[in-house]
């Protein structure tokens, strides 16, 4: 099976977690995840709020496959729709449209469309942005396409000229983005999220402000074009002025892209920015209560207490 070049446009997909459970990847780890149940479609934002120690992050780290963290019960699917496997050449199977992320590598899993913004994003100091983003949208694409190829299809292709895939090998335009295209791509994504053209041309995240990161993941993610980008705390640290623009660009990754949007945070104020269609509430490792985007002014004004209470009154 073949694919034509990954299309720059909306893809759709659903993500379903079930009754998902997890520990700390090490013998008598903690457990933190209870029994976790969440839905989340492309094009939908739900914010995923609660205390301190809830399970939150735990929770994106083990949809993205952070070998930090073992799945002991439950289930992650992605299900692929129709828009989401329009750049595939031949018929996708039923079996092909439904994937279980838990059997997945996480590189695997990005290919299909997941995203992770990280709370705290690495700087590496000698690799540009430019370089990063282009890199970064190859190597999905030649993984979409191994995910998508039939066994005898990768074993021929494998004969004939291998598997190097190393970017510090080959001509400058290797890979099925080359480097005119993917200039053309970063200029409309910048100016997309109203970016600077200057700020591609820096180090990875290397001296960056916590703002700029913030940007930058964004910025990953309207070049990657995930069904699903699970955002963690991606408003930590960032004044207003900037909590604004990281907003705006969350904004566009959903109404110009499609992209669903889960959105971990502490507090309220990035909502006022960003307007969920879902809110949920997590505590001990589950989520105790879901709502709309009422429920995160509730919170703000009253707290997690009443939530416990609820969770205690009908354990």
């Amino acid at each position: 099976m073949r694919l034509t070049p990954l299309p720059h446009g909306r893809v759709m997909a659903t993500l379903q977690i079930n009754n998902l459970h997890a520990k700390v990847a090490e013998e008598d780890g903690e457990t933190i995840l209870r029994g976790v149940d969440l839905e989340v479609r492309s094009g939908e934002i739900h914010a995923l709020m609660g205390p301190n120690g809830s399970g939150k992050s735990t929770t994106a780290k083990v949809i993205a496959g952070h070998p930090a963290y073992e799945v002991t019960d439950g289930s992650i699917t992605l299900v692929l729709d129709d828009e989401d496997v329009a750049d595939i050449d031949e018929e996708v199977p039923p079996e092909m449209r439904e994937w279980d992320l838990l059997d997945l590598e996480p590189n695997e899993r990005a290919a299909l469309g997941i995203f992770l913004g990280f709370q705290y994003p690495a700087e590496i100091e000698g690799v540009t942005m430019t370089n990063f983003l282009r890199q970064a949208l190859n190597a999905k694409t030649e993984e979409r396409e191994e995910l998508f190829e039939d066994d005898d299809d990768v074993d021929a292709e494998a004969e004939e000229s291998g598997y190097d895939t190393s970017p510090m090998e080959g001509a400058a335009d290797d890979g099925e983005i080359g480097v005119a295209e993917f200039q053309q791509l970063l200029k409309e994504k910048m100016e997309l999220l109203d970016m600077d053209e200057k700020f591609a041309q820096r180090y990875l995240n290397a001296g960056f402000s916590g703002g700029e990161k913030k940007q930058n993941e964004v910025l990953q993610a309207a070049i990657l074009e995930p069904a699903i980008a699970v955002l963690d705390e991606i408003d930590s640290g960032l004044d207003i002025d900037r909590l604004q623009d990281v907003s705006e660009g969350i904004n566009a990754l959903r109404d110009e892209q499609g992209t669903g949007i889960l959105q971990i945070t502490h507090y309220q104020r990035i909502l006022d920015y960003v307007e969920p269609d879902h809110v949920h509430v997590m505590i001990d490792g589950e989520i105790a209560e879901s709502g709309g985007a009422d429920l995160a002014e509730k919170l703000e004004d009253e707290g997690y207490d009443w939530v416990r209470e609820q969770v205690y009154e009908t354990a």
